[in-house]
């Protein structure tokens, strides 16, 4: 079902940040795009992007953390594949579309736009998604799993808890049945960390 392009944000087709908007048809949604994408789009399915991995690799200070408080959330690091959901979008929206998707990802994160190359049943495409900057000063690189864990515990933002969000993105990447041992294992550190809090341990 097509969803609702976010209404607060405006067409334009003016580039930003030195980016043009590009002529793409798809978006690549690997994080909080794969279950909430908020943007009308004419089809979904799975897609492999090839060159990055899924990885909780960037601080987020805003939609879930703060400045003082960070939290942790996905980015495309360099390295391996990545599976995750392709969005077929109608080209008269595209330019509202990219607009949307600066202004959720692009908030202080360590991302870079980028057209890159998916593989959709066979079929090689370009999508538009955004990868890990790693000369960013919110790019957090590999923490381990405790020191990720323990940020995501504690850190809340504007859209939410940061363990939410991981929550919601490793049931949609086993719903999908995309397999992330990593993530898995990152989920149950945090499960485990929630458990200590409740009985009054702390982390």
């Amino acid at each position: 079902m097509p969803r609702e392009i976010h209404p607060e944000v405006r067409p334009t087709t003016t580039p930003r940040g030195g980016f043009e908007i590009p002529e793409i048809e798809w978006i690549f949604g690997y994080g909080s795009l794969m279950w909430r994408p908020g943007f009308r789009f004419v089809e979904q399915c799975p897609a492999r992007l090839d060159g990055y991995h899924r990885a909780p690799c960037i601080y987020s200070r805003h939609h879930r953390g703060t400045m003082d408080v960070p939290g942790l959330v996905l980015g495309l690091d360099a390295g391996g594949y990545c599976l995750g959901i392709a969005f077929k979008i109608d080209i008269k929206d595209r330019p509202q579309i990219i607009d949307y998707l600066y202004e959720r990802e692009m908030i202080g994160y360590a991302y870079k736009p980028a057209c890159v190359p998916l593989n959709i049943d066979g079929e090689h495409v370009q999508g538009f998604t955004f990868i890990a900057d790693p000369d960013h000063d919110h790019y957090a690189g590999d923490l381990g799993e405790m020191r990720a864990a323990e940020i995501i515990m504690r850190a809340q933002g504007s859209s939410g808890l940061n363990r939410d969000y991981l929550m919601s993105t490793v049931e949609k990447l086993e719903q999908e049945g995309f397999a992330e041992p990593a993530l898995a294992s990152l989920r149950q550190r945090v499960r485990m960390l929630t458990g200590e809090i409740d009985q009054g341990g702390g982390i």
